[in-house]
């Protein structure tokens, strides 16, 4: 219905469940839309620049959620990820922001499980039918809109189920997407925690870091 809007931001709230909200200026009309980590950080500093924010309408029994993306294929592929069974609106931009365009792409195109699941709530399963139900799709999409994509380098992580259990628990304490994938990635090279079966190391691990223990 809207494709996309240009105007100027007039701010970006945060809302209790770490979600980002852009409130963008259209000749007087204030258009509110949920917006990745990544975009808000490239709109630092733009409040008197003119944006164009392409746009995904999600309609609602009850409420109309407008989302924002800084490019058309970004729009695209949130659209393609959250056509996928069980991926909604939150874990697809959650992908886009853990990953970025170019690497998800890479990743969900050569069937990179390890990299999918750095996205916190994304699990082994998850990741496999994303791969399953994308790979072809992306692959044609990519070669049409003529993307480079870069190969995520192979990462070291903890279990699915740790991983699963420690994210949904950091979540629950009010901590951000961006927080818990930093805090993972930063546990993944302690070699010995990696052999750690123990989801309680891994939480009380996590927690000190976070807190600068």
């Amino acid at each position: 219905m809207i494709s996309y809007l240009k105007g100027t931001k007039v701010e970006i709230t945060k809302t209790t469940q770490n979600r980002l909200f852009l409130i963008l200026d259209v000749n007087n009309i204030g258009y509110e839309m949920q917006i990745s980590t990544r975009f808000a950080q490239k709109l630092d500093g733009s409040a008197d620049e003119p944006i164009q924010v392409f746009t995904h309408l999600q309609i609602q029994e009850d409420k109309h959620i407008l989302y924002g993306f800084p490019t058309a294929a970004e729009r695209d592929l949130f659209r393609q990820l959250t056509a996928v069974s069980g991926i909604g609106m939150q874990l697809g931009i959650a992908l886009i922001d853990t990953l970025g365009i170019s690497d998800l792409v890479g990743a969900i195109v050569t069937s990179n499980i390890p990299a999918l699941t750095k996205t916190p709530g994304v699990g082994k399963k998850t990741a496999e039918r994303i791969a399953l139900e994308l790979k072809t799709k992306l692959a044609q999409w990519r070669k049409i809109s003529g993307m480079e994509i870069a190969q995520p380098e192979a990462v070291f992580s903890p279990q699915p189920e740790i991983k699963e259990d420690l994210e949904m628990t950091l979540l629950a304490l009010g901590y951000t997407n961006e927080e818990i994938e930093q805090v993972i990635a930063a546990l993944s090279q302690d070699n010995l925690l990696l052999k750690n079966p123990n989801v309680e190391e891994w939480i009380r691990s996590a927690i000190a870091w976070l807190s600068g223990e």
